[in-house]
């Protein structure tokens, strides 16, 4: 039988994945949770074999859910279950080293199906995601231009940022101006919604 836990924010699609799933004769939904802060507790709680994980969760966000539980519970294998078809959410996801991939608009037996094959250790991807992935633009900022206009995207301001990574004001002002025009962006407010577009942030 396998163990699984769900996370998914939206109560309706949390219920109904719920009962389909547990209608499969192998596979036994051990816990749902609507928040990612619950994810590993929950985790830990039941030692579910695949966390089936939605990215965008009140809280902590499934992919650091999926980076945490592959540090620090290896057993339990990850799943992401998403509508944000982009490839470079899935470029992200892949660097999250999660053991899957899945849309939320897949028929329900393509999830059984991704479910029985990351549990026994295969990787599963959206083949159409995959591919656009292959193809796809390849993200031009650098991992801290990324961390300067995530917390940006957040609401923080300069000096916000400058406090939060130990940088000073100017530097963080430079990171902004970069960042706008690596991405040919008309604005900070513009680089984000590309960035967010993208699959970046």
């Amino acid at each position: 039988m396998i163990r699984v836990l769900l996370a998914e924010d939206v109560q309706m699609v949390r219920g109904a994945l719920v009962a389909l799933l547990d209608l499969e004769p192998d596979m036994q939904v051990v816990a749902s949770v609507a928040n990612g802060d619950d994810i590993f507790p929950s985790v830990l709680r039941n030692k579910p074999d695949v966390a089936v994980l939605d990215i965008d969760l009140p809280g902590l966000d499934g992919l650091s859910a999926a980076a945490l539980i592959r540090d620090s519970a290896p057993e339990t294998r990850t799943l992401i279950l998403t509508s944000l078809g982009r490839p470079g959410t899935l470029r992200r996801a892949l660097t999250a080293r999660v053991n899957g991939f899945i849309l939320k608009d897949s028929p329900i037996d393509e999830l059984a199906d991704a479910i029985r094959g990351v549990s026994v250790g295969r990787r599963v991807i959206d083949s159409q995601l995959a591919l656009a992935a292959w193809d796809g633009d390849e993200c031009p900022l650098t991992p801290r231009e990324l961390e300067v206009l995530r917390l940006a995207a957040d609401g923080a301001n300069a000096m916000e940022i400058a406090s939060k990574l130990f940088l000073s004001v100017g530097t963080i002002r430079n990171y902004l101006t970069t960042v706008t025009m690596k991405l040919e962006a008309r604005n900070r407010v513009d680089a984000v919604r590309i960035a967010r577009k993208s699959g970046w942030l």
